[in-house]
């Protein structure tokens, strides 16, 4: 394990050297993600001319995440991580490339690509920090990890729109392939050894073989359904409030803005950090997951009045989700056991799938029958639901 010098302020801050490093590379990937993060949903309404239709490709591009993410381990068995790592930056070019074509079938295989590059990416890198960064210093790395992707998270969902629309319509996609690039030579820079439990087994993992165990654990249950519902809630953001403001008559940039605005709210993410250990982070989950509820509500009711008003409510309901990730995963780094990490971790951040899945099913045949307010409000009520469940957080959390 590196060690700092003679760096008290670091250490003060971050705990270790170690964990400066590994914001770094998690800040590598944010950007190749929020650059493209509201174009692409853009796109996929510009091509297909439906609402719905972008619900039904984000659906089926959700069953292909969720079924290649469950490949990862035999890939880590095979190839050892530092390969899969390398893997996942690669296809994340390849998506590029192929979203700059412009059509239907090129943003399908595109979209893909980008769901197994990150989950390439989410599993190996958080194998990593669960080898490298101490249990002590997880609660503090966690807010950490997600402030130091703040300046992506906030700039680029704009930025990438208005690179496209007042620069050159590729720009953004070579901003993505490029940062890509940039993340796959700044790992191999770092040389991060790849450690196992002692125990560890020599034959390749099988996921599958993990889940009723995964399932059958209360807190990993409950740790996978909190963090399923939080990324769930951006997912709809980062797709329909574009498309909202698009229907609107508000234009795309200010789609971006509107993206960009709400995931803003990030540079909070310390703050909550704080706030959860002093006073308990089962309570501030209850209070996020209650307040984006209610204002998404709010959202849902207030669209087709002022073209400004409901946008504004969704991203009153981002600040409540925000506070969510002031907690971030930590309810599964603190339960998951260190002799399964591979395995359960692969199980874990198939929530991002799931997240992905689901909803975009759902609102499929909501926007057959109801208008784009139905998303909204579904997620409001799912996220009231979420609220309740976190009463089964231990107290102590």
């Amino acid at each position: 394990m590196l060690r700092p010098q003679s760096a008290p302020l670091w250490h003060a801050l971050l705990g270790s050297r170690e964990t400066l490093l590994f914001a770094v590379l998690f800040l590598l990937v944010a950007i190749p993600q929020t650059i493209l993060l509201t174009v692409v949903p853009l796109q996929a309404h510009a091509l297909l001319e439906d609402a719905g239709l972008v619900s039904i490709l984000y659906f089926a591009i959700g069953v292909f995440g969720l079924a290649s993410r469950l490949t990862i381990p035999l890939l880590t068995h095979l190839f050892r991580r530092r390969w899969v790592f390398t893997l996942g930056a690669a296809c994340l070019v390849l998506a590029a490339a192929l979203y700059a074509a412009r059509s239907v079938p090129a943003l399908v295989l595109a979209l893909g690509f980008t769901v197994f590059a990150y989950a390439c990416l989410e599993i190996t890198l958080n194998l990593y920090v669960l080898d490298h960064v101490s249990r002590r210093q997880l609660g503090r790395f966690e807010p950490i990890r997600i402030f130091v992707a703040a300046g992506p998270w906030t700039i680029g969902p704009w930025l990438g729109v208005y690179l496209q629309e007042r620069v050159a319509w590729w720009l953004p996609f070579a901003v993505a392939s490029g940062a890509a690039i940039l993340l796959a030579a700044a790992f191999w820079l770092l040389r991060l050894a790849e450690r196992s439990p002692p125990n560890a087994r020599r034959t390749a993992p099988n996921p599958l073989r993990y889940l009723p165990r995964f399932f059958a654990q209360p807190r990993l249950r409950l740790a996978w359904a909190l963090a399923a519902g939080r990324s769930g809630w951006w997912g709809m953001f980062f797709i329909y409030a574009p498309i909202l403001a698009v229907t609107s008559g508000l234009g795309e940039e200010a789609g971006g803005a509107i993206v960009s605005i709400g995931t803003g709210w990030i540079w909070l993410v310390p703050v909550w950090g704080l706030v959860a250990q002093r006073f308990g982070a089962r309570g501030l989950m209850m209070t996020g997951f209650l307040t984006a509820g209610l204002l998404s509500l709010a959202a849902a009711w207030a669209v087709g009045g002022q073209g400004w008003l409901a946008p504004l409510l969704l991203l009153a309901a981002g600040l409540g989700t925000g506070t969510l990730d002031g907690v971030g995963n930590l309810l599964f780094l603190r339960a998951v056991h260190p002799y399964e990490r591979a395995e359960m971790t692969t199980v874990f951040v198939s929530y991002r799938d799931v997240a992905q899945l689901a909803p975009p099913g759902f609102f499929s045949v909501l926007l057959f029958f109801l208008p784009l307010s139905s998303v909204f409000a579904a997620s409001g009520l799912a996220m009231l639901a979420l609220g309740a469940l976190t009463r089964y957080i231990p107290r102590r959390f």
